[in-house]
């Protein structure tokens, strides 16, 4: 918004980085591309960017293509204010502010030439899972959508638990119950990327 104030989400990252985590465990040479957190760095990585912006992000992502596999789990904020270069001071009108579109970072990678061979989106919905889940897959184009209730009452962001619907183009393909996330990150791979990649 300002040099001091910016807009954000409650997403902590650690869907992210546990199934970054558990890649490396698998094998899989990993790029973990992520935003601002207070988690601590999966070990073995290959490699490790932090970015502050959805802009850094997508640069990042596409000097990583072509890979075998893209998952987008990051909750990239789908608006940016057209900032100002001086904090703006507090006064008795509420300042008007100007919201510009993010890129769209799955988008971009899913309908690139250097595209992965499976791209993997998250879909974080607090109604209509499934037809919102739906819509996302149709129009950034990847294989796959994990679509997540993250309404307050699932207590999701920044949660130790999570359930998803695991969704293709054709629709729900499977749904994993209420879980740690470590476990959840476990069986994601175990159950939709190997299979997927294999």
């Amino acid at each position: 918004i300002d040099p001091v104030r910016f807009i954000s989400n409650k997403s902590s990252g650690i869907q992210g980085y546990l199934i970054a985590e558990e890649l490396v465990l698998n094998g899989a040479e990993v790029s973990l591309i992520s935003g601002p957190t207070n988690l601590e760095i999966p070990s073995n990585l290959s490699n490790f960017i932090q970015v502050e912006t959805a802009e850094e992000m997508l640069k990042a992502c596409l000097l990583k293509i072509p890979r075998d596999l893209f998952i987008s789990v990051a909750a990239v904020t789908d608006w940016k204010v057209a900032a100002t270069k001086h904090k703006i001071k507090k006064n008795s009108a509420v300042p008007k502010l100007k919201l510009l579109n993010n890129p769209d970072i799955l988008k971009s990678i899913s309908f690139h030439k250097n595209r992965p061979k499976l791209v993997i989106g998250f879909a974080a919905e607090t109604k209509n899972l499934e037809e919102n889940a739906m819509k996302k897959i149709k129009q950034k184009k990847c294989d796959i959508i994990i679509a997540n209730n993250v309404s307050k009452a699932k207590n999701v962001f920044g949660g130790s638990m999570n359930e998803v619907n695991v969704m293709n183009h054709k629709g729900t393909f499977l749904k994993i119950k209420k879980m740690n996330k470590k476990k959840l990150a476990k069986k994601i791979i175990k159950e939709v990327i190997v299979p997927s990649l294999n």
